[in-house]
């Protein structure tokens, strides 16, 4: 009972920072023609209300796909036009079609972050608690505690209420699927992360270490006898689900080709902004977008991706632990997040998520990556004029995980699992890999503190007028390329302790 009450007063706690953060501005606010994510989320309910399934992913007069056409999988779609149906109830202007363009006041603005706020209660937050209750070790404190800073992870907080997305809906289905594969409910999990996929196409960063998991799984248990029934239920269950969600466009390959073109466009570019990848960090010295075609961009992508997360996806389909899963989660996102074609700076939440899981077994590492996610999105968050709940929910988050959590008291030599790094960089045995690291995090936040501080109150050079975002995005890619690294290395030199004792579901 005293647990449950806790659980009840993190998730009271979750909920009030949540609004207190949808007070503040959000994405395009005032900014005609185009607005921003809050028009994009707001169009697509006007255009799933008011025209037919088949006019949604096409273009035509009553459906510009110039402005913020539809270019998510078919659940947003129906998501969306369940809130429009509901708004239209309460004011039909908010979804008149073409006459609704740009609409903003406080009514509305109330009504949308009450539709990402009551999304959060029925996906995301269930899953966070019964993740933290049944999936994590230690006492029930130690779960009370892991389960308040996944909560407050400003970065999901801030994009989804500030800046204004739904993100807590994919990532809450991709948690149930972990979830679901954690507890032994491998088709019930397919059925989830399936969910997530047709929700956004970027739960792909999540969908090796699902398939490699699974199908280790069977392949241990035997294809010939119930190995082989297992992978039948999870195939049923993945294509059931993909049937369901895509069956009003079935019947029409020209409609189904089309709502595949639209959620995979590859006109946009490498990369979008000042993203922390790969890409646009090397574009500061090389000009890549300049010298290599459209073409060639998306190749060469394509390569740097599968060599960045196959390593991990094989060694986790060869050992399906859930240990391993939850580092090849993290692993592939990142591998994504850094190497592939078109990334935004919201993507890394992708990569957050699973870094949040390991809150409980790594929780230096988590808390150092969790805030570097969060500062990476730093020139977003200003555009929107997010700077004091930033600021607020950035600070309260890294002190309250250091003191649940005692992060920087987990920042041995053993408890971080540096020792394969004396073996592959010679490091003398005097050196203290441990505080070495304690150092680096110093450092890295002091470094976070200063460019925030200037990026908000200097004016960059004339000749240089995106000086601060680029030395964000590139603190922050070198933060990342540290972490995609080290996680790497901890699944395979393997986990100490027990969780080396961990076997799979």
């Amino acid at each position: 009972m005293q647990t449950w009450s806790l659980v009840s007063i993190c998730v009271l706690l979750g909920v009030a920072v949540r609004w207190g953060v949808s007070l503040n501005s959000y994405s395009g606010a005032g900014k005609p023609p185009m607005f921003g994510d809050y028009e994009a989320q707001r169009h697509w309910q006007e255009v799933t209300y008011n025209l037919p399934i088949r006019e949604w992913y096409f273009n035509s007069t009553d459906n510009d796909l110039a402005y913020w056409g539809l270019d998510y999988p078919p659940l947003t779609a129906y998501h969306s036009w369940l809130c429009a149906y509901i708004a239209n109830i309460i004011d039909p202007e908010w979804v008149k079609l073409h006459k609704s363009r740009g609409y903003e006041s406080p009514e509305h603005k109330l009504f949308m972050r009450t539709t990402v706020l009551v999304a959060d209660l029925l996906i995301f937050i269930p899953a966070v608690v019964l993740y933290c209750l049944y999936l994590t070790d230690g006492s029930s404190k130690k779960k009370v505690s892991v389960l308040l800073c996944i909560l407050l992870y400003p970065g999901l907080i801030l994009i989804d209420y500030g800046h204004f997305q739904y993100n807590g809906v994919s990532l809450g289905l991709a948690l149930w699927g972990v979830l679901g594969l954690g507890l032994g409910w491998d088709a019930l999990a397919s059925i989830a992360f399936s969910l997530a996929l047709n929700y956004k196409q970027m739960e792909l960063y999540h969908a090796l270490p699902f398939f490699c998991y699974l199908l280790g799984k069977c392949i241990k248990a035997g294809l010939i006898g119930r190995g082989f029934l297992l992978l039948v239920r999870i195939a049923a269950a993945v294509v059931v689900t993909f049937a369901l969600c895509w069956l009003p466009f079935l019947s029409d390959p020209v409609q189904a080709l089309q709502v595949v073109r639209r959620i995979f466009p590859v006109a946009r570019g490498l990369f979008e902004d000042k993203v922390a990848n790969t890409w646009c960090s090397l574009n500061v010295l090389i000009k890549i977008r300049s010298l290599l075609s459209a073409d060639a961009q998306l190749h060469l992508s394509l390569v740097f991706t599968l060599l960045a997360v196959l390593p991990s996806s094989i060694k986790l389909l060869t050992r399906p632990t859930f240990w391993h899963f939850k580092l090849a989660l993290v692993n592939s996102s990142l591998g994504f997040f850094l190497f592939s074609y078109q990334v935004h700076e919201k993507s890394i939440l992708l990569a957050a998520l699973p870094v949040c899981l390991l809150l409980n077994d790594l929780p230096f590492m988590s808390v150092w990556f969790l805030l570097a996610s969060t500062f990476s999105m730093l020139p977003l968050l200003l555009k929107d004029g997010l700077l004091a709940p930033y600021v607020v929910t950035s600070t309260g988050f890294l002190l309250i995980s250091i003191y649940l959590l005692s992060a920087l008291d987990h920042s041995t030599e053993d408890e971080l699992q540096l020792s394969t790094y004396r073996k592959l960089f010679f490091f003398p045995l005097k050196l203290d890999l441990g505080c070495l690291a304690r150092w680096k995090f110093y450092i890295s936040v002091a470094a976070m503190v200063g460019l925030s501080i200037a990026s908000v109150t200097l004016d960059p050079p004339s000749h240089l007028p995106d000086l601060f975002p680029v030395l964000v995005s590139t603190t922050s890619y070198l933060l990342f390329l540290g972490t995609f690294i080290h996680f790497n290395i901890l699944q395979f030199s393997g986990p100490n302790s027990k969780k080396s004792q961990k076997k799979s579901n």
